[in-house]
Order: C-alpha cells, then structure tokens, then sequence
C-alpha cells in the first residue's frame, strides 16, 4: 500500500506561546490598574444627562450644542465623548454645514475617529447602550449602575480579601458600614430608594421577557405574591400582562412605606422568613442570591406554606451558573454578580443547577422546571410541592 505523506502539524513553539501571553499581558494589567475608570466615566455621564439631551435633540449634537445645553465646559466634555465613543457607547456622526445632512450622513464609531469627534463635521448620536444611561424608560440602567458605583456599595470592596481571610464570616460591607446591607438600608432611606430604584430597572427588563418567553409559568393563576418586591414594578408588569391576576407585592415595612400605590397590586409588609401572604404562587427575583443555602431553605417553607395546593408554584427568576467548560458573556456576569453577592451579603452567591436542585428539594419541593429567558442571565425556576 502506498504510504500517503502528510503535512506535519504546526505547533507553537513555547517560547513563542509564552511571548504571546507575557505581551497580552502587558496589554490586560492596565485594564485592571484602571478598571474602575469605565464605571466612573458611565456614571458622570448618567449624572450630567448626556443621553437625555441628545434624545431630546431633534438629531445629533455638536459639541458646543451638547455643551450649551449641559452648561458644562466643552473641552472637559470633548475628552469626556471621545472616551465614550471609543467604547461605543455613543457614536460619531459626520455632518456637513447643510443641516439637513446632519441627519442622513451616518457612519459607525468604528469607521470614525473618535478624536475627530470634537471638529465641526462631527457630531453625537446615540446608541442602544446610550440609551439604557437614562433614568427613565423601559430598558434604563441607570440606577443599577448609580447604586453600584455609590461609595456606600464601592466601600466594601476595599474589604474582599480581609473577608476572606477571616474566619468569622463578617461580609466586607458589614466590615464596612458596622452592620449588613439589609440594616443599612433600613436606615438610609436615600441609599434604600436607590437601591430599590436599581432593582426596578431590573424588573424592567426582566419581567416582560418572563411574560413573553415563560408565559406558562402564570397559567391558571388568580393571585400571586412577589416575596421581597421592592416598590412593586415587577408585579405591577405581571398584573399588566394578566390582569386577571391579583398581585400582591410583600417586602419589608421600610420599603413598603416608600412604595407607590399601583392598580391591581396590594402592598403588604413583613418579614418573609416569618411567613408569606396566601396566595396561588409566589414570585421570587433576585431574591435567593442574597443568602445562604439555609436561609434560601426557610424562605422557600415559608413560600410553599402560603401556596394553594391545586394551583401552587413558586417562581424563581435567578442566575443559574453554568458549570465546566461552557463560556459565554452571561456566564461572565453571572461569576461578576456572584463577586457582587460575595462583597455585598452575608453568604450569599449565585448558585449552580446542582445548587439550586439541593435548596429546591431541602425546601420540600418535589419536582422543577428551569427555563432559560433569552438574552439574560437569568432563568425561571418553576418548583412545584
């Protein structure tokens, strides 16, 4: 037989792989020297209003349009766009001295030069990203990104690794602030509205994709409670959606003293590892990850107690950590979110199937269904008892 030659296979050579990781890395240390930078950025353009004004804009803006309407100094401003445009957050318009160009001559800030940006011929517009930097409106992050970025959240990083270093189990916010998040808020109604502000942003997003891609979960419902609510947006785009649904929205008396009232929804304050208002399921987002396993154990009694048995569910709308090789973008946040959990909770985390499958049936559930909601990193969790 005749033998058939192949090309021998092209395999780096180790100096040369570790050339190409030691120039990455030149490259990523800065990254994380300034990776507070970004946030900082995004946020001083969320406090100045940059997106709001553009959007009120009939078209994109100049520089001394943008500046004149901020009252701000335009070459700090210039710098502040040049940076934004670079990460894409709002792009780099051409524009000629016809006005009417000004709204047709369109190109991607990847084409342009963000330099360029501050030059007459250029101008602001913005993008899908730009746009969740407003404080109002249905896909607005604003708020998560003010409270995250607020020096009372950003103090407790400075106390990761005494955390975990210690052996009395004392979250890095309690090393902080003297007490948990949970007594904080309670007593800073400010930083309480903001937080409460964030999670209504959440909400915002997340609840109409539940509705839309996970509508099962609300068949044959008539009432439900959303344990640990908030101001109530969730439940509030639950009634919307199903009106034949009575909500209830349940959270602690310092956050429902502050809720506004909203068709269809019934404001009702206590403590959920107490009990839960009766109802035909209950509704948990965002809820879980801020405790520990037994803890998430005796708020899920405490749900299964209050559920009618013909009709009873409990929703659970939560990070489901991938586990082995799978990557991806949401896995990224899901592991950032569960550093979050780490800083800010006492043992909270975001927790795996495997983790969930241990809480759900340690809690008496005998069967659930998990669903993934498209485009978010978090999925439905339907237990049954």
């Amino acid at each position: 037989m005749e033998k058939v030659q192949r090309e021998p296979l092209l395999v780096l050579d180790k100096n040369e792989e570790e050339e190409e990781e030691e120039l990455q890395a030149q490259v990523d240390i800065w990254r994380y020297a300034f990776g507070f930078v970004e946030q900082a950025v995004v946020k001083c353009a969320i406090e100045l209003g940059i997106a709001e004004a553009i959007e009120s804009h009939i078209g994109p803006m100049t520089l001394f349009e943008l500046s004149s309407t901020l009252k701000c100094d335009p070459s700090l401003l210039d710098r502040i766009m040049r940076f934004l445009i670079h990460r894409k957050i709002f792009k780099a318009i051409a524009i000629s001295q016809d006005q009417d160009s000004l709204r047709s001559n369109l190109f991607s800030s990847t084409a342009a030069n963000p330099a360029l940006a501050s030059h007459h011929g250029y101008a602001y517009a913005q993008t899908p990203l730009s746009r969740r930097l407003m404080r109002k409106g249905q896909r607005s992050m604003a708020a998560m990104i003010l409270v995250q970025s607020s020096p009372v959240m950003q103090a407790a990083w400075h106390n990761l690794s005494a955390h975990v270093l210690a052996n009395d189990n004392h979250p890095p916010f309690e090393i902080a602030h003297g007490e948990d998040f949970w007594h904080y808020t309670a007593e800073n109604i400010d930083h309480n509205n903001l937080f409460n502000d964030a999670m209504a942003c959440d909400a915002n997003v997340t609840v109409p994709a539940v509705v839309k891609g996970c509508s099962e979960v609300f068949d044959g419902l008539t009432s439900l409670v959303d344990v640990g609510g908030g101001n109530g947006t969730a439940i509030h785009i639950v009634v919307k959606a199903c009106p034949w649904i009575r909500g209830i929205n349940f959270d602690l008396p310092h956050v429902i003293a502050v809720a506004p009232q909203r068709d269809g929804v019934e404001h009702v304050a206590g403590d959920m590892f107490v009990s839960v208002p009766k109802a035909d399921a209950a509704f948990l987002m965002w809820v879980l990850h801020d405790w520990a396993d037994e803890e998430c154990i005796q708020i899920l009694k405490k749900c299964r107690e209050a559920i009618t048995k013909e009709k009873g569910r409990v929703i659970i709308v939560e990070a489901v950590i991938e586990e082995g090789g799978k990557q991806g973008s949401l896995k990224d946040v899901g592991l950032v979110l569960d550093m979050v959990m780490m800083a800010h909770t006492h043992l909270g985390k975001e927790r795996t199937l495997e983790e969930w499958d241990y809480v759900i049936k340690m809690a008496g559930f005998t069967t659930y269904s998990v669903k993934s909601i498209p485009n978010n990193v978090k999925s439905v969790i339907m237990a049954f008892p």
